[in-house]
């Protein structure tokens, strides 16, 4: 009895594994947190563990679905505790080119711009969004998951997809995204004003995510001129020490910032053919575990 039941563990964890990437990936998306997907996904595995698996004929939908109602209120939850958030709450930043099978399907939904803006959606747009657009699930299987209509499903996407124009320009392409953020950091580490404002859009927004834990600007800065003149009077002691490196963070580039061997921050920028729309500074050091 006891190696049947061996026997059953093992199949189930071989089985879990096999659909892990995708459920971690689901998550991460849903959540906008490496750790808090992690925390979900193992949830998911206990549940799976003390399942009666022999009913279940699909086991990635049991466990695509079971995660993405797990992550729908695991959301609910998250909106309310980031409206006490000390200044701007942006996504944990994960490096994309260590996990590889996070962007493997589909690298949609997966960029530090698109995750900041998912977090103006519901948890159930969200979740409809991601099914579909990084993972191309058709919408009677995202109904189901979300447990609505397959009308109602098409709406939330049509919706989200909707919100996410509205509020970003189309993005430039990888190389001339790392080419900005090469220039932005070297000119930044100047505190050349006119470089900075150059490089801007006019409408550009630089938010900062200490958490609270490290100093940095509480609210966000707005417009070329006002943003420029904001990094270059940080640029004199900020950039002290500090060594940069090169990762793919979040499926672009970003700059990884350590000072004596610590990774203190990760720098990313979103462009459109108008230039530099969104600056990230991810500096809460709780957020940094997956990069650092």
């Amino acid at each position: 009895m006891e190696d049947t039941a061996g026997a059953g563990l093992d199949q189930a964890a071989t089985v879990f594994a096999r659909v892990r990437p995708r459920l971690f990936g689901i998550a991460y998306r849903m959540l906008g947190s490496a750790v808090d997907a992690e925390d979900l996904v193992q949830d998911v595995w206990l549940r799976w563990q003390s399942s009666d698996r022999s009913t279940v004929r699909d086991p990635l939908a049991y466990l695509a679905t079971a995660t993405t109602r797990l992550a729908i209120n695991a959301g609910r939850t998250a909106r309310a505790r980031r409206e006490v958030y000390v200044g701007p709450w942006l996504p944990e930043p994960v490096d994309t080119s260590a996990d590889p099978l996070l962007g493997a399907e589909r690298d949609s939904a997966l960029e530090v711009a698109v995750l900041f803006l998912l977090e103006k959606l519901t948890p159930t747009q969200r979740a409809a969004y991601v099914l579909r657009e990084a993972f191309d699930y058709p919408y009677n299987q995202i109904a189901e998951i979300i447990q609505a209509t397959e009308t109602a499903a098409r709406q939330h996407v049509s919706r989200a997809r909707r919100r996410l124009a509205d509020e970003r320009r189309a993005p430039v392409t990888g190389p001339e995204q790392r080419r900005l953020l090469t220039a932005f950091v070297a000119a930044a580490r100047d505190g050349d004003l006119a470089a900075l404002e150059e490089l801007f859009a006019a409408d550009v927004v630089s938010y900062s995510d200490g958490g609270g834990a490290v100093r940095a600007s509480r609210i966000p800065v707005h417009g070329a001129v006002t943003a420029a003149r904001y990094v270059r009077a940080f640029a004199g002691h900020f950039w002290t020490g500090v060594e940069v490196s090169w990762a793919t963070v979040n499926g672009d580039t970003a700059a990884v910032l350590r000072r004596d061997g610590v990774t203190f921050a990760v720098l990313a920028v979103a462009a459109s053919a108008e230039g530099i729309d969104r600056v990230f500074w991810m500096m809460n050091p709780d957020k940094l575990g997956a990069i650092a």
